[in-house]
């Protein structure tokens, strides 16, 4: 049985933070991209798959095959850092059994309709009720862009910007 030491939401998915901090923050062997569209996109895939360090092993899955690879073995073995690029993606993969309990928050770009909620983390009133959603679903939802920022938990934000 693979060992989840972090699922995490990055719109930048394999990027220096993820590289340098968080891989050496989790101890991670393994990361797994949750994408849809990703995984079916040869091209970007092997830039991803590029960009993690020698030795760690990048997969990258659709939503149902990653939900399919837990049922079946657990998704393996080793350490995992499990990445999503959306909340949408990552809320897909747990209404369908894909086992989060706890989910950070990491990078989520700007575009009309979002708002900085915590360092260069935006939200929508849409990515909003649906964390709040999994949330009451029992996962744990925090905001942290790097290990040496001080975790900021869903509701704190939810009470301080309004969607």
């Amino acid at each position: 049985m693979a060992d989840i030491s972090l699922i995490r939401i990055d719109y930048r998915l394999i990027h220096g933070q993820v590289i340098t901090k968080w891989m050496k923050q989790t101890n991670a062997d393994r990361i797994e991209v949750i994408d849809d569209k990703l995984s079916k996109d040869p091209f970007m895939s092997k830039i991803y798959v590029m960009a993690a360090p020698p030795g760690v092993k990048v997969e990258m899955l659709t939503i149902g095959d990653a939900v399919d690879s837990w049922n079946k073995d657990k998704m393996g073995k080793g350490k995992l850092l499990v990445l999503f690029q959306n909340v949408s993606n990552a809320f897909s993969a747990w209404e369908k059994g894909f086992p989060i309990s706890k989910i950070q928050i990491g990078g989520l770009g700007s575009a009309p309709g979002r708002k900085v909620v915590y360092s260069q983390i935006t939200l929508n009133k849409e990515d909003a009720d649906t964390l709040a959603e999994m949330e009451k679903g029992g996962v744990e939802v925090f905001f942290q862009t790097v290990p040496e920022d001080n975790p900021a938990e869903l509701q704190k934000i939810l009470k301080k910007f309004k969607f």
